[in-house]
């Protein structure tokens, strides 16, 4: 979890440093109020048909398209992501909330078994509110991407989101309301690590959904094992990418540059580390470094800017550590490598190469616009470097030969593999890890019967 160190979450354009507001972190009482206001709205939500769900998430497609502006904007003030891409993860969400909408009571139906005559059955149930602690660096589609499924298998939903992206709680809560959501049913809390452990202890909270560091993840595993209660975890990642000799090396550029910069490289299925085959790595990085130059680094409200500023300054700050450190153990640099001047938070677009196993790069999670360069010997030895990290999360395979390229994807572990495409998530596939990078999967029906009560039901006659 977040140490909170005042008390109040501040809100700050990363772009310019400039303050947007302060939000007071929720006293003990606040924390025991939207406890109880998420308590009732289950009670009665859990008792709703599945047509009314399922018009409601139609509604919430609605209204996201609706005020899709508004979100990029808030989204590029509070943690500076360009606005086309801003724009882009609400329309994703709103497709979310259609793909639920058409084949999630598909999913919750009541299932038959093996069992002779018909005697048994399983129901997929409500389990009650749950607590979701949420990151900044998607502070929609994230968000929605659990509470989507969660909201239509008959729970309530409570956000303690990052306290750098309260402005973007506040308002998709808002718009989620103005959408026709129950009161509370969608409910927001600026609770504090106190306030986190408070709600997680309550016996109002029947679950905990985690995506962020290892750290909070571990911090939150153990509170939620402590109440017996079920938690899924979305942590950290250094997903491998990993370019073959008989790659198509323009696609595997593009897919890399994409895998590793979008939203400023801040995200957990980046593409951290590029492992590419000796026969092709010059190739490869010399394409690379080109593209990576001829990005658009700048202001994130215009469009076609592809860098925009770091979101926190205290993670650029971690970043260059990293960066530094790498350097000192002997990595190449081949571009970047340095915050960029002025108020804001920025920081150049960085290649680094050379880089091994034991190197700062290769064995912590760089959040940020930093690639690093890996040379393979061959094929076995990429995937053992792939496989050679304590995260799990996802990653990329490029190669021309498919059969090939899913026997050795299979042999990587990842939660999730991508043959000739960067990793990303999709509601019609499950998303989550292995090793540290957690557990409990999110999306696909997976995802949605999570949080459900698996009943079985045996009926003698």
């Amino acid at each position: 979890m977040t140490n909170v160190s005042s008390a109040v979450a501040v809100s700050r354009n990363p772009a310019t440093g400039e303050i947007i507001a302060r939000y007071p972190f929720a006293s003990s009482a606040d924390v025991s109020e939207a406890l109880a206001s998420v308590d009732s709205a289950f009670r009665q939500w859990r008792h709703s048909a599945m047509s009314d769900r399922v018009t409601l998430l139609q509604n919430i497609a609605n209204a996201l398209r609706q005020q899709a502006q508004a979100l990029a904007e808030m989204m590029t003030r509070e943690m500076g992501k360009p606005v086309d891409q801003g724009l882009a993860e609400v329309e994703k969400s709103a497709g979310l909330c259609e793909w639920y909408g058409e084949h999630g009571p598909a999913f919750l139906k009541r299932e038959p078994t093996l069992v002779e005559g018909n005697k048994a059955f399983v129901d997929y149930l409500p389990l009650g509110p749950v607590l979701s602690v949420m990151p900044w660096n998607f502070p929609v589609w994230q968000v929605l991407r659990g509470a989507v499924p969660i909201m239509l298998a008959g729970n309530s939903y409570l956000l303690k989101p990052a306290p750098n992206v309260m402005g973007c709680a506040l308002l998709l809560r808002d718009i989620l309301t103005n959408a026709g959501v129950p009161q509370n049913l969608f409910a927001v809390v600026n609770a504090d690590n106190d306030g986190v452990a408070q709600a997680i202890g309550d016996k109002r909270i029947a679950a905990v959904t985690v995506t962020g560091s290892v750290r909070a993840g571990a911090a939150i595993a153990a509170l939620s094992g402590a109440a017996i209660k079920k938690c899924v975890l979305e942590l950290g990642g250094s997903d491998a990418f990993i370019v073959l000799a008989d790659a198509d090396i323009d696609a595997a550029v593009k897919g890399a540059i994409a895998g590793r910069f979008m939203n400023n490289g801040q995200i957990c299925i980046a593409a951290k580390r590029i492992i590419v085959e000796a026969a092709v790595f010059e190739q490869f990085s010399e394409k690379f470094v080109s593209a990576v130059k001829a990005m658009k680094v700048g202001d994130p409200r215009e469009s076609g800017t592809w860098i925009g500023p770091m979101a926190r300054f205290d993670l650029r700050d971690e970043l260059d550590a990293q960066v530094q450190a790498t350097l000192k153990e002997g990595a190449t640099l081949l571009l970047g490598g340095h915050a960029l001047p002025g108020e804001g938070n920025w920081y150049a677009p960085t290649v680094l190469s050379d880089v091994k196993p034991g190197m700062t790069s290769f064995d912590q999670e760089l959040f940020g616009p930093v690639a690093s360069l890996i040379v393979a010997v061959d094929a076995t030895h990429a995937v053992e470097m792939a496989n050679d990290s304590e995260f799990g999360l996802g990653g990329s395979l490029w190669s021309r030969d498919l059969a090939r390229a899913q026997q050795l994807a299979s042999q990587i572990e990842t939660g999730g593999m991508f043959i000739n495409s960067p990793s990303f998530s999709d509601p019609r596939v499950p998303i989550g890890g292995v090793k540290k990078s957690g557990f409990g999967r999110e999306l696909s029906h997976f995802g949605l019967r999570e949080f459900t009560n698996t009943q079985t039901v045996w009926i003698e006659s």
